[in-house]
């Protein structure tokens, strides 16, 4: 039988083959290499940029040899154990003749494929002669076939064996490495240059430029996983190159603006049809935010199974199989339904191990190049807002939008160039998509801390609370309302925004009419104010709590729960809220959250809010929950599986109500005390 060598998603320029299983027939081991020869005979139609004539080459060699293959089956020749050997080098040698073709036909790795074509020269030329090493022990004399037939793959092996193949990207690989050189000495490119080297890679509009980021960033974010580190500062050199080309060669964003990132309806589809149980490690339970597999095939998070073999087990969690090998495998297909299962779910997921994580995180750029295109990109991104056109200034917000979505070493560079204020500017715009543009910017450059107080010194304050009361579109709103968030993070600025008096009940007006997103956003907002004890009965005169306990019983949102529960902690932790949020009628909402999340935050909001109930109104309180005879099981859970916090609190609650009972049953016979909490159910909780 056949291995199957790409059950992961591999990363580009890398080429998995495993060699046929020693036990495959011979007629077997003949029809899978007739079918990957045929797949890599389609690739005659596809369109290479870069090293047209190698890839020509290989392609034609495997077109020789697929007559031969095929006189073989159709003639039912006798097939032998003798030729396995050679089929069996060239079924391994045409797995990897396929990969770096699919990788070279990829319309997004043009840019990168350039970069290495001196590299990607040698592999074919490697890959040609092991063709023809293949061929040369082959044996003809001993299989019926017609002279021709022999005579060509002699032919073949002889062509493969003294083949030259040699690299005719020079000129474009040089123009590259020089607008590289310019930027590093802070000299920017000519616009034709730019124009020539696009047109070279056949890269004729905006999107697939941004494609061709797109894949040059995840190669940056999987640095981590191979020895490939030292590419990183080509490849950010590389990211900085086409996000200036991006911005500066196409006037026209030929996609719809502002929904960028957006999952496709297929996907969606799929997402849909999934349970998030499948996105669960199985050794923490939890969701996966770095999915590796190991031999038996099983996928854990990477942390979790290294912690297994760390503690001395080297056998798969769910099997019990011994391991001869503990390599771990990015399960990167997974990975990426995991991402879009969470976007579109709101469902938080903790970051990987910091040497996975995307290298445009960086607060500093991975090379001179990258660094140097970056400010001047800002600079002239920065221009457009404030001489641009119609066009140019959404189009500009757009880039910046993007720019600023995962690099803090962008938003730094955007920061300094002044493009907080011309973005304020826009705010007011008429035009749909380029307030939402603007204001989801603003959303982006608000987490960076300068770029905080020069929003506020420009009197963004009152545009953003603007936004979020009447934004054209929803979107523009609770991208406005995160901004107040990240704001809200800094205490003078809690303080300024609390005394606004449209503020707080604007946040609340977009948990009545919002989004999912937006509700989110105006509970984190919302949960931010919180901290400055003076917002504390604005949020409570605001409303707040009726809509968080309705929230609590309609939404099947994890996320939106649990942010709900933060919100109706803080606020029950003074008596005036704990009052608020009995008149509500929520007691028996937070035991049911208790009971049914599976969200270790979400348990823990709920427990310190009957804590804080029972603290301030322990007489109305206590009676409710001694009635509920669920609760001290959920309890005692958590005091051996719940976080440290909850651990404490659920401890501290069990005790109040213990006491409680003992209180109210002083004056009654034992036969009538409260069945809720028998005697033995205390014993270790003091």
């Amino acid at each position: 039988m056949i291995q199957n060598s790409d059950v992961f998603t591999r990363r580009i320029l890398t080429f998995p083959a495993v060699r046929p299983s020693e036990s495959v027939s011979p007629s077997t081991l003949l029809t899978s290499l007739i079918d990957i020869a045929r797949t890599i005979y389609g690739y005659k139609k596809c369109s290479f940029v870069t090293n047209k004539r190698n890839a020509r080459q290989v392609i034609r060699l495997t077109g020789n040899l697929l007559a031969f293959l095929e006189e073989i089956q159709n003639e039912r020749s006798n097939i032998t154990s003798s030729f396995v050997l050679s089929f069996s080098e060239l079924h391994f040698v045409f797995q990897k003749v396929l990969y770096l073709l699919e990788d070279a036909a990829r319309d997004d790795a043009r840019v990168w494929m350039l970069m290495k074509s001196d590299w990607v020269s040698d592999q074919y030329r490697v890959l040609v002669r092991a063709i023809g090493v293949a061929l040369d022990v082959l044996p003809l004399n001993s299989i019926d076939v017609s002279l021709e037939i022999k005579e060509l793959v002699g032919f073949v092996m002889r062509q493969a064996l003294k083949a030259k193949l040699e690299v005719d990207d020079k000129r474009a690989l040089d123009k590259v490495v020089s607008i590289l050189s310019g930027f590093e000495g802070g000299i920017g490119p000519e616009l034709k240059d730019l124009k020539w080297v696009l047109e070279y890679l056949g890269i004729k509009n905006w999107s697939e430029c941004n494609g061709c980021i797109k894949l040059l960033e995840s190669e940056i974010g999987l640095e981590g996983l191979t020895d490939e580190k030292r590419a990183v500062g080509v490849l950010s050199s590389l990211v900085g190159f086409m996000s200036y080309c991006r911005s500066v060669v196409f006037d026209v964003v030929d996609r719809s603006i502002g929904r960028e990132n957006g999952p496709s309806v297929c996907s969606s589809k799929v997402i849909r049809c999934l349970n998030s149980d499948d996105f669960r490690c199985p050794i923490s339970l939890e969701i996966m935010s770095d999915p590796v597999a190991i031999a038996t095939g099983h996928t854990y998070d990477r942390s979790s199974i290294l912690k297994w073999f760390g503690a001395g087990n080297p056998t798969c969690p769910k099997t019990g199989e011994k391991l001869l090998c503990t390599d771990l495998v990015p399960n990167l297909a997974l990975k990426g339904l995991i991402k879009q299962y969470c976007q579109e779910n709101g469902v938080p997921v903790a970051e990987s191990d910091g040497r996975n994580r995307n290298i445009t995180r960086a607060a500093i750029a991975s090379s001179e190049a990258a660094e140097e295109a970056m400010k001047m990109l800002a600079n002239f991104l920065a221009g457009k807002l404030v001489a641009g056109t119609g066009k140019e200034l959404y189009k500009a917000a757009f880039e910046i939008r993007l720019l600023t979505k995962t690099s803090v070493f962008n938003r730094s560079c955007l920061v300094e160039a002044g493009a907080i204020p011309n973005l304020l500017n826009l705010l007011s715009s008429v035009d749909l998509v380029t307030q939402e543009n603007a204001v989801a910017a603003l959303l982006n450059l608000s987490k960076h801390s300068k770029g905080k107080r020069v929003l506020v010194d420009n009197g963004g304050l009152e545009l953003i609370l603007e936004v979020v009361q009447r934004g054209l579109k929803m979107e523009a709103r609770q991208h406005a309302a995160g901004v107040l968030f990240y704001l809200a993070s800094v205490e003078e600025y809690r303080v300024m925004i609390g005394e606004i008096p449209e503020a707080i009940p604007a946040l609340t007006e977009l948990l009545v009419d919002g989004t999912d997103s937006g509700k989110k956003n105006a509970l984190v907002a919302i949960f931010g104010l919180l901290m400055h004890p003076q917002n504390h009965w604005r949020v409570l005169v605001a409303g707040v709590v009726p809509l968080l306990v309705n929230l609590l019983a309609t939404s099947e949102r994890e996320d939106l729960i649990t942010d709900s529960l933060a919100v109706l902690a803080s606020l029950a932790e003074k008596l005036d809220g704990t009052v608020a949020i009995l008149r509500a009628g929520a007691v028996d909402i937070f035991v049911g959250v208790l009971d049914s999340s599976t969200s270790k935050a979400a348990k823990e909001h709920c427990v310190s809010l009957l804590l804080a109930l029972c603290t301030n109104c322990g007489a109305d309180v206590s009676p409710v929950l001694l009635g509920n005879p669920s609760l001290m099981t959920l309890l005692y859970s958590l005091l051996t599986k719940g976080t440290s916090r909850a651990s404490k609190r659920a401890g501290s609650l069990i005790r109040i109500l213990h006491q409680f009972n003992e209180k109210r049953s002083s004056g009654l016979s034992s036969g009538l005390r409260n069945p809720a909490l028998p005697r033995e159910q205390i014993i270790g909780v003091w």
